[in-house]
């Protein structure tokens, strides 16, 4: 009994240590970009375009890169959209409770969502190379909407996967069809959807590696599909690595506004679902 005492104060110790040391690496990284960035977050470098160029310019701010975020991000949200929710829909209401195909459809985007995103973009960047287009805003759109297919699909699956098959029987007895029964899923899992999204977004906004190959970069603002695309992480990583003291803090200010609106998504996802799960019919 002594032993399994020991055993356990021990365990529950190295369990303290793991979260305190979590918490230690996310207050550092927080401190490190809020000391070098909030200086220098300021309403014009966030309303004014770079100016004299974004290695090597003192001047301007970085909307270049926040438009071009929010470009890609709609994009790529919108079509991912599109193309999850029915598959979904096709998952669980068309297919069978423990269909092969379902399983394999599931275990396929598993492994999809633990591709890294440099493997998106190289992949992406082939494809382009073989069609004769450059690097462009829709280049950027695409790469991020493969990136975020697995995470809308997955996430919206588990929820679906938990609806009542009483539900579900309950509609095909009177009489609905199953695309009249896919909107009854489709209110049941509109939570999920709303979840899905906004960590999708979060996934989407904080890409760096894929959009590289894809996106390019730009001081400007894109007028269409076919031009360069800036992105607050390739400002990131560009600006970082500039000789010239100014920049780099511009960089860490691209780094905390990137910060936030990942911690905005994630905290606006975690109430959505804690919100509106509890008024699903189980």
């Amino acid at each position: 009994m002594k032993f399994k005492f020991i055993e356990e104060k021990i365990v529950g110790g190295l369990m303290l240590l793991s979260t305190f040391l979590v918490f230690a690496f996310f207050g550092s990284i927080l401190w490190t970009i809020i000391r070098h960035g909030l200086p220098s977050l300021t309403w014009e470098m966030v309303s004014q375009l770079p100016g004299g160029g974004f290695y090597l310019g003192k001047e301007g701010g970085i909307l270049n890169a926040i438009a071009g975020s929010l470009m890609i991000v709609s994009g790529s949200t919108l079509l991912g959209l599109l193309i999850s929710i029915p598959v979904v829909f096709y998952m669980n209401v068309y297919l069978r409770k423990g269909s092969r195909l379902a399983y394999v459809t599931r275990l396929t985007f598993d492994v999809l969502f633990g591709i890294p995103s440099i493997v998106y973009g190289a992949f992406a960047f082939t494809v382009m190379i073989f069609l004769g287009l450059k690097t462009s805003l829709l280049g950027g759109i695409i790469v991020v909407t493969l990136l975020i297919i697995p995470i809308f699909i997955r996430s919206m699956d588990e929820v679906a996967k938990s609806i009542s098959k009483e539900l579900l029987e309950a509609a095909y007895s009177l009489g609905a069809t199953r695309l009249e029964t896919a909107k009854v899923v489709l209110r049941q899992i509109a939570p999920g959807i709303v979840t899905a999204t906004l960590l999708s977004v979060g996934r989407a906004i904080g890409d760096a590696a894929g959009v590289m190959f894809t996106a390019g970069f730009t001081d400007n603002i894109p007028v269409s599909l076919g031009q360069p695309a800036a992105t607050l992480p390739l400002s990131v990583f560009f600006q970082l690595s500039s000789p010239i003291p100014e920049v780099r803090e511009r960089a860490y200010a691209s780094a905390l506004l990137l910060t936030l609106i990942v911690l905005a998504l994630s905290l606006a996802g975690r109430f959505v679902m804690n919100r509106f799960s509890k008024n699903r019919i189980k």
